[in-house]
């Protein structure tokens, strides 16, 4: 209850908000209508109003309403005053972090009876760590759609042939990486550098290659573990790609560019770029190179771990037509829409069949290597499950971080700033 009233205390101003979202908009036509809320880009749009379209076309029984809110922040905030307002939404599209806030909020109904009712329906069929994800206390609150390992590093192989160096390969290492990115970074006559061999902006997956954590627990965190030994390696290791062997554009370089890393590979001006897989669909549109992906890079004693990203689709407890709202999360998690994803390489499928498939790991369309994604997910590290966490790291860790990779401060001091005040905001409820 405390928790409710929190909640409303904080969004009551953003409350006028809720009529933009159809207030009384459920019309008396013995039709259930079940409205969705999600965000996304233009073309992940284009795909949910394509599903949505293709299947109330062949169930006129059920009326879907999409509504949809640009940016994950605005997304988040007007969901909440939507439920505190008393006008919340039938089902709700869920991104593994911000799926976090809304589960602290208790709002999603547990999808464990309809699963095992449905003789249509195999949870069976999905990656198990990202159906574990939405999943508490042994309710599976959500219906996954896509993974999302932060495991790609794209590369341009063009610049690989000029410097005469092999396409690095799944099994690379940590030193190799380093070899090839120093090889690859080049400077022009007055010593200013033109290309760097290497850009990630995933500090995460350098933490975790070395053994270390974020913080003490994934799934109940209490502590930040950001002083833990084997963090401070992986995170020293990344701070040295911009500081000590300078072959990643620091924040200064990439703010005088005028360009974010991904626009800095796409120009030939960072040769490999780590990322995940939804870089894909704007990537195709390069004309002057080839490129691909590969796994990131094994860490000491051939250690491989990253983070990951992925969503789901869930219903809200306050639903007043669950057996539809149902229907509408198998369509939109479903086969068709799962493929669809998969075509436009935006995202790897949830489903394991889909993903091991022709229109995933068989799709001739670049990058070429995706299948080995279907790998990494038994890699893949969650963020810590805490409703603060994105909070922690927004005000706190990022911040720091451009203090660490213009070499300002070491591991060391950054964990000692900001450890105490994650720990902090940890112990609040």
């Amino acid at each position: 209850m405390l928790k409710r009233i929190r909640l409303i205390g904080f969004i009551a101003a953003l409350a006028v908000t809720i009529c933009l979202f159809g207030c009384g908009a459920r019309e008396d036509d013995g039709r259930p209508r079940i409205q969705v809320s999600y965000w996304g880009g233009y073309e992940e749009v284009e795909i949910i109003e394509g599903i949505a379209g293709k299947w109330q076309e062949e169930h006129p029984d059920i009326k879907i309403e999409l509504q949809h809110t640009p940016g994950i922040s605005n997304y988040t905030n007007k969901l909440l005053t939507r439920v505190a307002g008393g006008a919340p939404p039938d089902v709700s599209f869920a991104e593994v972090k911000v799926f976090v806030d809304f589960v602290t909020h208790d709002l999603f109904l547990d999808l464990k009876p309809f699963i095992e009712k449905d003789p249509n329906f195999d949870i069976g069929d999905f990656f198990p760590d990202v159906v574990k994800r939405f999943t508490r206390d042994g309710k599976i609150l959500g219906i996954p759609r896509d993974t999302a390992p932060f495991a790609c590093v794209y590369y341009n192989k063009r610049l690989f042939d000029e410097a005469g160096l092999e396409y690095p390969t799944d099994d690379w290492t940590m030193e190799e990486m380093l070899e090839k990115a120093q090889a690859l970074t080049r400077k022009d006559a007055k010593g200013r550098t033109v290309q760097y061999g290497f850009c990630s902006h995933f500090f995460e997956n350098f933490i975790y290659a070395y053994g270390g954590r974020l913080a003490d627990s994934v799934d109940n965190p209490t502590k930040c573990a950001l002083s833990d030994p084997k963090t401070l390696k992986g995170l020293q290791f990344y701070t040295d790609l911009y500081t000590k062997y300078k072959v990643s554009p620091n924040p200064e370089a990439l703010s005088s560019s005028g360009k974010s890393a991904n626009q800095l590979f796409m120009t030939g001006q960072v040769a490999m770029y780590n990322s995940g897989v939804w870089e894909s669909p704007a990537l195709r549109d390069i004309k002057n190179f080839d490129w691909d992906i590969v796994m990131f890079p094994k860490g000491p004693g051939g250690r491989r771990a990253f983070g990951t990203g992925g969503s789901a689709y869930c219903i809200l407890k306050t639903t007043k037509n669950p057996e539809a709202a149902w229907e509408v999360v198998k369509a939109l998690a479903g086969n068709e829409g799962q493929i669809m994803m998969a075509k436009k390489g935006l995202a790897q499928p949830a489903n394991i069949k889909i993903a091991e498939g022709p229109y995933w790991t068989g799709d001739p369309k670049k990058p070429l290597n995706k299948g080995m994604l279907n790998e990494a997910v038994e890699y893949v590290v969650y963020s810590p499950f805490h409703p603060k966490w994105r909070e922690a790291e927004d005000k706190y860790i990022r911040p720091e971080l451009d203090y660490l990779l213009l070499g300002e401060i070491d591991a060391e001091e950054f964990a000692k700033r900001v450890s105490p005040k994650v720990d902090k905001l940890l112990k609040e409820e």
